[in-house]
């Protein structure tokens, strides 16, 4: 027990060390309930696919090392999993750089 507190008293303090808290100002509230980088990956797809779908949720525990994405577009039709995952990474290749892990869901829109 006493060791499970520790290390998650680590991860905290690793990801308080890395993500400095930033202020920032938006012409239009960002989505409830996001965070920062959350809403810059979030507004990258949104602008880049035009999905009927999208979700983008931190799953780090607010770290922003970790994120699950779920995005559906036409942009997507005809292309095999790998390709649309190639597209997404790609739109995304700066934060991706920064990150630890990232969970990609693409589809169409009628297969969503």
């Amino acid at each position: 027990m006493l060791a499970a507190t520790l290390s998650r008293r680590r991860i905290l303090q690793t990801c308080l060390r890395s993500r400095p808290l930033q202020l920032r100002s938006y012409a239009v509230p960002p989505p409830q309930g996001k965070d920062e980088g959350e809403l810059n990956i979030y507004n990258k797809l949104n602008d880049r696919f035009d999905p009927t779908e999208l979700a983008v949720q931190d799953v780090s525990g607010g770290c922003g090392t970790f994120y699950a994405i779920s995005i559906a577009s036409e942009a997507f039709r005809g292309l095999s999993t790998v390709k649309q995952h190639r597209l997404v990474n790609e739109v995304l290749k700066k934060e991706i750089e920064g990150i630890h892990g990232l969970q990609l869901r693409t589809t169409t829109p009628e297969s969503s």
